[in-house]
């Protein structure tokens, strides 16, 4: 069973029905055939077993008839469908809405927020504030990516001062064999949002010394090279190092220098306001939209209320809901922006002959969303109920607080690189079914959807959203719950990922490999 509650369920509350104009309901057990329930006064009885977190029909829909969730269409019946039966992948289709349509609703006006609420992080020279103070080894091709880890390794052993959060490595499979142009440039973007980062105290750029993508970029030092390199940022390559032993010890050196300087950087109250967090949902099932996504949406409200950032991603992940985005948009251009993003993704699927509905994976249809309408409704409740103020594409840098969407796929490592090097400096992690997902120079905080995920993986989830499908709490309850982690994992305390090490970097490769 998918999921468990602590109280023994009852006829009157093993459905959930999530607004009143929706034609299904979910279980929140596990329901035979023949069970007979009860919801909003009337009774239905189930004629198929239906699983924890999936769809029983709750009046009759005829085939072709769209059927609701959230009160938005989820897709269409494919053959007729009687009160209470199941309604999953075998009757119900998946067809792509259209939203260019939607128009921007009036938005309150733009106000400057004075935070309240304070942090304790670190500040930097260009007005952004760190939640960690980590060095930094980034590799700039697959060329440099095992010497990358072995100089991270080489700290291991060490006892570093206080203030230093730790020497990170950042090896990837990229910089080499793929043209110059769009796809290069994304990855020099992303690379230079993770050296230059408010969680970076300082940072080495590594290279083989002949790849595509040359240190030199990032140092300054070519002709369409990064506008000015951090000042604490040091290169070096193997092949010019004395190989990977000598890059090594050379890199030790430079390192050892820049552990002393961030020694001295001590944490102080920096207003919430500082706080850019990212967004991001991964083994999702039916339970995330109804507890976990809607939870960190309250939270979210919040941040934005002490003028804070939060950043939605995964646009694989807003299609079917991008209308409820589109709505909330500051302005026209805004939404535009928006629908340009969708209408590029649609592109680069095409190249591949692939559909958004490609999305939701097999753990995803277990726990009861059967196809991509269906998740992205329940995956947009993140983002809470503000105003969408800016869009931005992969990796660019955030800088405008409020609610903010970053064009991402929904593959969890690429999709939190991005955020990373937008400058996300804390990011919050729904999950259903279970992840184990980090990154190596930001918390992550996971939230599970459901009680019985929170207890299966223990040792990864940091908070139980499932207690509100348990009638132990309420979404603001649990909101306001994960609004204070965060407030403490942003001034030191570490989330379940960060003791065990969870470090995934994927840079979005969208080019071709020559």
């Amino acid at each position: 069973m998918l999921y468990e509650i602590d109280a023994p369920p009852t006829p009157s509350n093993s459905l959930i029905l999530l607004h009143s104009g929706d034609s299904v309901a979910i279980a929140r057990v596990a329901i035979p055939t023949g069970q007979t329930l009860t919801i909003h006064g009337n009774t239905v009885t189930a004629l198929a077993p239906i699983p924890a977190g999936h769809k029983m029909a709750i009046r009759p829909i005829r085939a072709g008839e769209a059927v609701y969730r959230y009160g938005n269409v989820i897709g269409f019946a494919t053959a007729p469908i009687a009160i209470g039966e199941h309604i999953h992948v075998h009757n119900l289709g998946y067809q792509e809405l259209d939203a260019a349509e939607v128009r921007p609703e009036p938005v309150p006006p733009s106000s400057l927020h004075a935070s309240t609420a304070t942090f304790l992080g670190y500040p930097r020279p260009d007005g952004r504030a760190g939640t960690r103070n980590y060095i930094a080894v980034v590799a700039a091709s697959n060329c440099a990516a095992h010497t990358s880890e072995l100089i991270a390794q080489s700290f291991a052993g060490e006892k570093l001062p206080p203030n230093v959060d730790g020497i990170v490595a950042f090896p990837h499979g990229e910089g080499c064999g793929q043209a110059m142009g769009p796809d290069t440039e994304q990855l020099q973007r992303t690379l230079e949002g993770v050296l230059d980062h408010p969680n970076i105290s300082a940072a080495l750029i590594l290279g083989l010394g002949c790849e595509v993508n040359q240190i030199d970029h990032y140092l300054g030092r070519s002709s369409n090279g990064a506008k000015g390199a951090p000042a604490a940022l040091q290169g070096l390559t193997l092949q010019d190092s004395g190989g990977t032993l000598g890059t090594v010890e050379a890199a030790r050196k430079s390192i050892r220098q820049s552990i002393e300087r961030a020694a001295t950087e001590k944490r102080v109250e920096i207003p919430l306001s500082k706080i850019v967090l990212g967004l991001n949902c991964g083994g999702s099932d039916s339970f995330s939209g109804i507890t976990a996504n809607p939870a960190l949406g309250y939270c979210c409200d919040l941040l934005v209320a002490q003028g804070g950032t939060a950043v939605l991603a995964e646009t694989t992940e807003i299609i079917g809901a991008e209308h409820l985005l589109i709505r909330r948009a500051r302005n026209p251009q805004v939404a535009k922006k928006l629908l340009g993003c969708i209408a590029q993704y649609k592109r680069y699927l095409g190249q591949f002959g692939g559909s958004f509905n490609d999305n939701p994976s097999p753990g995803n249809k277990e726990g009861g969303l059967t196809n991509i309408l269906e998740k992205s409704l329940g995956a947009v409740a993140k983002a809470g109920t503000s105003p969408l103020e800016d869009v931005l594409g992969y990796s660019q840098r955030v800088t405008t607080p409020g609610f903010v969407f970053m064009n991402t796929p929904g593959y969890d490592p690429v999709s939190l690189t991005g955020l990373a090097a937008g400058g996300a400096n804390l990011i919050a992690f729904t999950t259903g079914r279970g992840s184990a997902i980090g990154f190596p120079s930001i918390p992550v905080l996971k939230i599970a959807s459901n009680t019985h995920t929170f207890k299966r993986m223990t040792g990864n989830m940091d908070i139980n959203a499932g207690r509100i499908a348990d009638g132990a709490a309420t979404i603001e309850q649990v909101g306001q719950e994960i609004f204070e982690a965060l407030i403490r994992v942003a001034s030191g305390e570490r989330t379940l990922a960060e003791t065990l090490g969870h470090h995934e970097f994927a840079p979005w490769r969208i080019g071709p490999v020559l």
